[in-house]
Order: C-alpha cells, then sequence, then structure tokens
C-alpha cells in the first residue's frame, strides 16, 4: 500500500507596513492610541468607539479586537511593544457615559463625563451637502485648544495631555495639503464643559464661481445647448451667493499649489464642515497611575482637594512632568 507524505508548504511571510514611530522631521516619537470599552456598553456607545478609532487614524488601532474577558493589563502588554502612547476608554458606570483618556504606561488619568454626543452617522444626517472626501483620514488632525488658559493646574494638565495625544507639526516644513482635518476642544468656563468637534477642511479659491469650480475638479465636458455663448456658463450664478461665502470665511494666501483649483500667491477661503463625531465632557476626575493611584483632582469632592493644598498642586505638577516627558 503506498504511503503518503505530508509535504510541508513554504509560504511566504507577507510584508506588513509598519508605520513609523519616531517623526523624521523632528525626531520626536510619534503618539499612537488604543480606542476601547470597558464592561457593557450600550450600541450607540460602541458606535462612538468606533467613531473615535477614525477621528485618531492614523496613528491608532482601527481593527483593535477585545473581548470582555480582557483586563487593562492585556492591553497593556500588547500597547508595549506596539508603540501605544495613549488609551482612550469608553464605559458607562451608572447613568452617564464615562470617557476615559490615560497615558501609559504610568498615567496619569482623566476621567470625563460625556453630557452629550453625536455620532458620525446624526451629523451626516443633519447637513445638506455631507463632504468627507477620499484620503482625509490619511494624515492626523490638528488639534486646537481654546478656553484652558484660565483655569486652574488641572486645566493646563487637561491641555498637556491633548497636545500629546496628536502628534506635533512643523510650521516651517509641514506640508499644507496633509491639513485636512481638524478636532476643536473649547472649555466654557462658567459651565466648566468642553465642547469636542472634529471638522474636515477645505480651501476654496475666492472669485471662482461654483460652475467653474465643479467644471475643473471634475473635467466632465459642460452642457452648453442651452446658452447662447459659453460666457454664459461662467457668468451664471450657482447655488447661493459665493461673495457672501467669501466674506464670512477667514481668507488666506497660499505659497504652494494646493489641488487643481487653489494656485499659489492666490487668496482662498478656509471652510470648516463638521464630520462628527461630537461631545460635550466634563472633567470629573484625575488620577496619578492608570486607572489607579492617588486622587489629583476631583470635580465632586471639592473639600478634599482644599485640604491637600499645595500638595495636591504638587501632584498636579508631578503629573504635567510626567506627561511631558513620556
Amino acid at each position: 500500500m503506498a504511503r503518503f507524505r505530508n509535504k510541508k508548504k513554504m509560504l511566504e511571510t507577507p510584508v506588513v507596513k509598519k508605520q513609523p514611530s519616531v517623526d523624521h522631521l523632528t525626531g520626536e516619537k510619534i503618539p499612537k492610541s488604543f480606542v476601547f470599552s470597558r464592561g457593557k456598553v450600550p450600541g450607540s456607545l460602541k458606535q462612538l468607539e468606533l467613531d473615535l478609532r477614525k477621528t485618531m487614524l492614523p496613528h491608532t488601532a482601527l481593527k483593535l479586537k477585545e473581548k470582555r474577558r480582557n483586563n487593562l493589563k492585556d492591553f497593556l502588554n500588547v500597547a508595549g511593544p506596539m508603540g501605544v502612547t495613549h488609551f482612550l476608554m469608553l464605559s458607562k458606570p451608572k447613568s452617564v457615559p464615562h470617557l476615559r483618556v490615560a497615558r501609559t504606561p504610568q498615567g496619569p488619568t482623566l476621567t470625563f463625563e460625556i453630557q452629550e454626543y453625536a455620532l458620525v452617522a446624526d451629523v451626516v444626517r443633519a447637513q445638506a451637502r455631507p463632504r468627507c472626501p477620499q484620503g482625509i483620514f490619511n494624515n492626523p488632525p490638528l488639534i486646537v485648544l481654546s478656553g484652558f488658559g484660565s483655569g486652574g493646574q488641572h486645566l493646563k494638565l487637561t491641555t498637556i495631555m491633548f497636545q500629546n495625544i496628536f502628534p506635533a507639526i512643523d510650521v516651517n516644513t509641514v506640508k499644507l495639503s496633509s491639513c485636512q482635518r481638524i478636532v476643536l476642544l473649547n472649555y466654557n468656563t462658567e459651565t466648566k464643559l468642553i465642547d469636542f468637534r472634529h471638522y474636515s477642511i477645505r480651501l476654496q479659491p475666492i472669485g471662482v464661481s461654483r460652475r467653474i469650480r465643479k467644471f475643473v475638479q471634475n473635467h466632465n465636458v459642460p452642457d452648453l445647448r442651452n446658452l447662447k455663448d459659453v460666457s454664459d456658463f461662467v457668468t451664471k450664478a450657482g447655488f447661493g451667493s459665493e461673495s457672501e461665502a467669501d466674506e464670512e470665511s477667514a481668507t488666506v494666501s497660499l505659497i504652494t499649489d494646493i489641488g487643481k483649483e487653489n494656485r499659489a500667491s492666490m487668496k482662498s477661503a478656509v471652510k470648516l464642515q463638521e464630520i462628527g463625531p461630537r461631545m460635550t465632557l466634563r472633567l470629573v476626575k484625575i488620577e496619578e497611575g492608570l486607572c489607579s493611584g492617588g486622587v489629583i483632582f476631583s470635580e465632586y469632592e471639592k473639600g478634599k482637594e482644599e485640604s491637600q493644598g499645595c500638595h495636591g498642586e504638587d501632584k498636579l505638577s508631578t503629573a504635567e512632568e510626567a506627561t511631558e516627558a513620556n
């Protein structure tokens, strides 16, 4: 009887393109993140987790798989070899959802209550002309913080945390074509709430009608059968008044060409369009370690914070130094 031998098949090892861990221009470490949930969360909060992952692109694990039996130590063991610097954790311990932003591996951890939130689908549904061009998530967003300078040490630590969660940019070397998204965080001193917004950036040449812009973008042959002269196509107004749109938005003079429409030395209008998600946050607690350690700030325990006095301020300063050093 013939014998059959199991021959080992030689499989080619796939080449995985690794993202750089150090910026080749600035030489600084590129921050990377994990976005995941803790405990049982509703479906809408799970979708918010996916939307936040997309916001943190490209330096995040978009298809991070998590299981209920995974604990924080499991994520931390994987984060080290992958160069992950921040955790964004969603949970719903009671009636109010929480977002914790932590610096790995030793903290600090900022805990926010999510007072309100809207998903990407909700933002898109409310817009007449939603805009999300291809390739917009190939580069990290710009980060803009407003209103945080008028608060105490806890707001300063919040500023440092969010500034370091996205890669720093060098205004002398950055390519304007890579600046396509912006994350805005605005702190209201009266309500003590933080508005989180995510926008796409669009440049629009001033003095060019909507019809001409569409023609340059699409290269489609226009239908001129009902027009007496080609000048009618150029001068005919499109949807809305272009001059009014230009007056309402900021204008810039470009130093390089961006796309087919915006040319160097021309003035262009900078337009922002919200792409979601959006959140209204309240900072309620800051812990020294990674979801553990001493509480150095608590919104609902003011008496305890005041009794700590200078010791509490020293802990906040130490946490700031640890966040910047890491």
